[in-house]
């Protein structure tokens, strides 16, 4: 890579896209810098308060979802001003630092891009691995409490609505590696816990924080590929991460079905603490800080020690306080679930679809068990359907998703609703799999057609998760970040309550109407990205959020 290319001054779609990746917002400091407040003199270190004066408010008010702000489309590609020299500026030594991830041998980049992954991939698929033991985790604990039997399956994703609101800002103030050793460690330590729960309470309590400490690499693992790898070469990395969230909770029931049948329930948290225990072994070995905010703030502190220049300051130093970062990361977020159309729309959307899945997790047991006589492992590839149709719906999705932006972007017409085309079709195919999933069961058909049906859910979910996501990147920008935690934290909330009540769903309304009733409810949502195609430019101008 040549030297001008890596060192150039950043656009702000760079910035936004590396903030996004790194789970924060662009006008906090990230390894390519930030966007500075337009409003204050930008040579100065940016400081940000959530108690700005009324000028300010109205200024970060209209980059939030109208478009005219310094994150807006217009301005999107354009190079912040150069700040003039200042010799107090802590930078990295030229295009070849080797302090500088980027330039780090190939080997150690990509050796821990796939560690990465594959722990990414591991703390999903404990999010449901042991479903198809559910039965025999209810007569150990003496439990027939159907609201229970749900949530110690859906708990695990409760604690993925809190654990990153906490992870995300402390590592902007430890670094990436610090949380990612944490974090694993105490994963590994709460798995093992449930693995001897004694009773019902203390099962699901280590779940949720199993669950808690098991979001960090999602969280983190975003921003660790874009330090490492340069943008032109990082969506191979990016899609082999991905790959994690979407497919683990599919194969793990597979893999749980038969361990289950073999060892008995324990064992699927035994599995998941030994393996997550080699791979934090492996961190600890070939992991390093890749952060490069910490590691010039390290330089900087070196630098003050050995000069006793104590006016010395990293470049990415935004200024911001711990307090600030915490407020960040949980305030803002709340604020745009409730004060942004666009935002709350679209995670309502995705929060009540993403709670079907897990009702299919929650039920596949005792549906297969009851209606096709399946028992021991071969309950577990009852869930092949979700995971192959989740797998199709993603391929599908970058290649038609990014045909259609590019389109745009060649003609010079795009705007972020062009995101929600793929979304539109997506819709469909939920309503259709839930139906044909719901009275296939009913009227006790081969089992290959629920099988497929529930591929046909799986495409659909992808199908809307994936452009919705894009969307609310595109609309908020610079607190793009906070945008897409409102949605993780409802759609996490959704998925950890709405399946208590399936069992009762399906024992008052059988499998065909409770499906349906699913069905119809997905229907209704259909219309929601039609009408931002539509209304969306129209909305963002009018609309204004106070963060």
């Amino acid at each position: 890579m040549s030297a001008p290319k890596l060192y150039r001054h950043p656009t702000k779609s760079e910035i936004i896209d590396l903030a996004a990746a790194e789970g924060h917002d662009a006008d906090i400091s990230s390894n390519l810098g930030w966007i500075p407040d337009k409003s204050h003199n930008t040579s100065a270190r940016p400081s940000i308060s959530l108690n700005e004066d009324k000028d300010h408010v109205a200024a970060v008010d209209k980059d939030i979802e109208n478009g005219h702000g310094p994150g807006s489309a217009s301005s999107i590609d354009e190079p912040e001003e150069e700040a003039g020299h200042d010799p107090n500026i802590v930078d990295f030594d030229g295009p070849g630092d080797p302090l500088n991830p980027m330039n780090w041998k190939a080997s150690k980049k990509w050796g821990m891009v796939a560690l990465i992954s594959a722990i990414t991939f591991l703390t999903p698929l404990a999010s449901s691995q042991f479903a198809p033991g559910v039965p025999e985790v209810m007569r150990d604990f003496h439990s027939t409490n159907e609201l229970l039997e749900g949530f110690m399956v859906s708990v695990y994703v409760l604690g993925f609505a809190f654990g990153p609101l906490i992870i995300a800002p402390l590592s902007e103030m430890y670094g990436r590696l610090p949380l990612y050793h944490s974090c694993n460690l105490l994963f590994i330590i709460f798995t093992i816990a449930a693995a001897l729960a004694t009773n019902m309470g203390m099962f699901i309590t280590f779940r949720f924080f199993m669950g808690c400490f098991g979001g960090a690499p999602m969280v983190l693992g975003g921003g660790t590929i874009a330090d490492l790898i340069p943008r032109e070469q990082r969506g191979t990395a990016m899609a082999v991460w991905m790959m994690g969230p979407t497919i683990g909770p599919c194969v793990g029931p597979i893999i749980g079905g038969f361990l289950t049948q073999a060892k008995g329930w324990r064992w699927n948290f035994w599995f998941v603490a030994i393996v997550g225990g080699a791979f934090f072994i492996m961190s600890l070995i070939l992991m390093s800080e890749t952060s490069g905010i910490i590691i010039l703030q390290r330089k900087t502190n070196r630098l003050k020690a050995e000069t006793g220049n104590t006016k010395l300051r990293s470049k990415l130093d935004s200024g911001l306080s711990p307090a600030d970062l915490f407020k960040f990361s949980i305030v803002r977020p709340t604020k745009m679930l409730f004060r942004s159309t666009i935002c709350f729309a679209i995670s309502l959307y995705v929060a009540i679809t993403y709670s079907y899945l897990y009702i299919l997790f929650t039920t596949f047991t005792a549906v297969f068990t009851s209606q096709y006589g399946w028992h021991g492992g071969m309950v577990g590839l009852s869930f092949l359907g979700l995971g192959v149709g989740s797998l199709i719906g993603q391929f599908v999705y970058i290649h038609f998703g990014n045909k259609i932006v590019h389109k745009h972007m060649q003609r010079g017409d795009f705007r972020p609703e062009h995101r929600l085309y793929i979304m539109t079709i997506g819709g469909f195919f939920i309503p259709i799999g839930l139906f044909m999933y719901g009275w296939s069961v009913q009227k006790g058909t081969h089992y290959m057609v629920p099988i497929v049906a529930t591929g046909i859910i799986g495409f659909g979910l992808l199908m809307t998760f994936m452009p919705a996501t894009t969307y609310l990147v595109d609309v908020f920008t610079i607190h793009a970040a906070s945008a897409m935690a409102a949605s993780t934290v409802l759609r996490s909330l959704m998925a950890a309550v709405i399946p208590l009540s399936s069992q009762t769903m399906y024992a008052q309304m059988g499998y065909g109407w409770g499906n349906s009733m699913l069905g119809f409810i997905a229907l209704a949502l259909v219309p929601i990205p039609f009408l931002f195609i539509k209304y969306g430019e129209r909305i963002r101008a009018s609309s204004t959020v106070k963060l």
